[in-house]
């Protein structure tokens, strides 16, 4: 048996279970071991029933004296309640599967329970407890893990499994260096993963807890580290005349805020100096980062260069074409739009324009780095909601030119703390006014009793002309999930607002249709747009002035706080109004945040602890992977020290080429993917 061999080599495990556990990204015996405990349950010691405490859990021995059915014992679900006793009290135990709990005791025999004591009438009680007869093979007096729950297997079988794999764990050889592994004092490998699934007490979780954090880190920061260095340009880079900027500010219809002045200013810095830029500009929704882009697209096209602008999505792009194509025009500047959905003739035409500089400024989505797409003279790349590009993603357009300088935006506000360690080799800019005018958003919190009175505040709303837009977390009514469909609320709507005009668009239309839908909302044609996320990342509308998102508990913080900036653009009062289902701790919370703070960068925080950045960024798309056990927000003192580390290794053989760090090397690969190529 290797660490390496399919999971369905085990005893027990058939197409089924391996599907099941497929699902959770559990394809090897190596996955399995790094499919941790959530928590654990010490079941070392008895606890008499005189003294059991409700709310807690326990492990009992006891006698069962009695059984006693809540109704017909021949019906299947009929509930069954054991009155068991030892030498202090007496506990009613209850199952809800009477008939086949019935079989599985004896009256006067000798069992082992373990579960949450309640209290129920006055009656001490376990409901549903793990149980075995006392002596038996499962009568097991240790530590046990509890796993994130598996459709299809139980706690029992995912222990059972796990300790199949034990001889192969306990194999697996120390993979780091000496010196690391003495100065962060760092327990074996093979301890830390036969420990943290079957500890002999509270140090053992400790210790092997904090090796595995440790080796989880040590390879991510390895690996962004290694791209980072891969992705910094050396050599001459294309320095652009900013002075011409001053003509192009002049003609703004607005005045720069004082964010946007100092951003354009640190921007011109680097635009001035030989080598190329790398700056991200962070800036909350509705800030004036385009308009801190069109200054710097400005200045290439002046420059006799040629600058490459990337959204992730068609709406978004298309946006920025329009007003591209209306700021330039007056001086002369060409723009160009590429996207997937065009016509191959379509984008024939863009592609010759291209190569021959008959286009100086180009927008689009990925289409701008397929590999037919070549610039004449190529001298700034931007590339807008960053995070939703993987780093692949945004090198193969900045290697279309001769080292351009590189911008990349997100109005996804990223924490100072997690922006350094995921675009360390790039200068941060922090657009943190906004345009004068604005009025913050209002955020109302409602529940389903008040949904009636949110959709009456929109009628009134739509009676002074203005419009508005509905998010739900689905497209069609689910039968397992428990929320507002788009469809639904449009065909409610519809029905409601019947002087209206209410529209429907959500992501399974096909892009020409939600391209006139968005364009028909911009053009004031619709009053109602009822949606599902699409339009997170959508065009701005300043009639725009109420945002309402049913189910608001389905979403994250971050999610909600770019739903509410597509409000608030014009000079009128905004109102959001985020209507709750089934709350949650977590949700309450996130609700409660959202209503207090309209601060992006206040808001990014709070959701980083309450969610963690995966589930914020999502997987790899921006160059963080899933993490097994590691937490660079709760465990930022152990990144710190993996950091070091693997700076250390990575100044001692930047490659990973030396047998030393062969293990190091394939962990960095599993854990990237296709994001990082290791020099062979």
């Amino acid at each position: 048996m290797k660490i390496t061999d399919d999971i369905s080599s085990l005893k027990g495990i058939g197409e089924k279970k391996k599907e099941a556990f497929a699902g959770h990204g559990i394809a090897t015996l190596e996955d399995l071991a790094w499919w941790f405990p959530r928590s654990y349950e010490d079941r070392r010691k008895l606890t008499p029933i005189g003294e059991l405490r409700p709310g807690k859990p326990a492990l009992i021995r006891g006698e069962i004296l009695s059984r006693r059915y809540s109704g017909n014992p021949y019906k299947k679900h009929v509930p069954v309640s054991f009155l068991v006793s030892d030498d202090t009290g007496m506990l009613e135990v209850v199952y809800f599967n009477g008939r086949y709990m019935s079989r599985a005791f004896e009256i006067h025999g000798r069992y082992i329970f373990y579960g949450k004591i309640t209290e129920n009438r006055g009656r001490v009680q376990m409901v549903h407890p793990e149980s075995c007869r006392e002596g038996s093979p499962e009568d097991v007096r240790e530590i046990l893990p509890v796993y994130p729950a598996i459709s299809g297997i139980s706690q029992k079988e995912v222990r059972k499994f796990q300790r199949q794999i034990e001889p192969v764990i306990d194999e697996i050889p120390e993979w780091l260096p000496e010196h690391i592994v003495r100065e962060y004092r760092l327990a074996g490998p093979a301890f830390a993963l036969h420990h943290i699934h079957f500890p002999k007490d509270r140090s053992h979780i400790l210790m092997s807890r904090f090796r595995l954090i440790f080796d989880e880190l040590l390879t991510l920061s390895t690996g962004l580290l290694y791209m980072k260095h891969d992705n910094v340009r050396e050599g001459e880079g294309v320095r652009l005349d900013v002075s011409a900027a001053d003509e192009f500010i002049r003609g703004l219809p607005f005045p720069l805020t004082s964010g946007q002045k100092r951003v354009w200013s640190e921007i011109a810095a680097d635009l001035r100096e030989s080598h190329a830029m790398n700056r991200l500009v962070q800036g909350d929704v509705g800030s004036g980062k385009t308009a801190v882009a069109e200054i710097s697209m400005f200045c290439a096209a002046r420059s006799g260069y040629q600058a490459a602008m990337m959204a992730p999505t068609e709406i978004l792009a298309r946006q920025h074409y329009q007003s591209l194509t209306k700021d330039f025009q007056p001086y002369g500047i060409r723009v160009g739009l590429l996207t997937g959905s065009m016509k191959k003739s379509e984008k024939k035409e863009v592609l010759e324009r291209l190569i021959c500089g008959d286009i100086d400024v180009l927008t689009g989505t990925h289409a701008v780095i397929q590999d037919d797409v070549a610039f004449r003279n190529l001298g700034l790349v931007i590339t807008d909601e960053q995070h939703r590009f993987g780093v692949e993603q945004r090198r193969r357009l900045s290697v279309k030119g001769a080292n351009p300088n590189v911008m990349v935006m997100t109005a996804t506000p990223i924490p100072r703390t997690l922006a350094v360690i995921l675009y360390g080799e790039l200068d941060i800019s922090v657009i943190d006014t906004m345009p004068a005018g604005r009025r913050p958003v209002r955020t109302v919190s409602v529940d389903g009793a008040g949904r009636s009175g949110v959709y009456r505040r929109v009628e009134k709303e739509l009676a002074e002309g203005h419009q508005a837009y509905i998010v739900t977390p689905l497209i069609e009514d689910s039968e397992k999930i428990e929320a507002h469909s788009a469809e639904r609320v449009y065909q409610e709507l519809r029905q409601k607002y019947r002087n209206y005009r209410v529209a429907l668009i959500h992501g399974e239309l096909p892009q020409t249709e939600k391209d006139r839908i968005m364009s028909d909302f911009y053009q004031g044609e619709i009053d109602v747009l009822v949606s599902t996320v699409v339009i997170e990342i959508g065009i701005n509308v300043a009639n725009a002035t109420v945002m309402v998102i049913e189910n608001a508990e389905r979403f994250g913080l971050a999610q909600l706080h770019q739903l509410r900036g597509r409000v608030g653009r014009g000079s009128d009062q905004s109102y959001c109004y985020l209507i709750q289902g089934n709350e949650t701790d977590v949700a309450r919370q996130r609700i409660r945040i959202m209503c207090e703070s309209t601060d992006g960068f206040r808001i990014a925080e709070e959701d980083l602890h309450l969610r963690g950045p995966g589930e914020i960024f999502g997987t790899r798309q921006h160059g963080l992977p899933e993490m097994h056990i590691g937490d660079i927000v709760r465990h930022g003192d152990v990144l710190e020290k993996a950091r070091k580390a693997a700076a250390e290794i990575l100044q001692e053989d930047p490659g990973l080429m030396s047998d030393s760090y062969a293990e190091l090397r394939r962990r960095v690969e599993k854990m990237f993917g296709e994001d990082i190529k290791l020099e062979l």
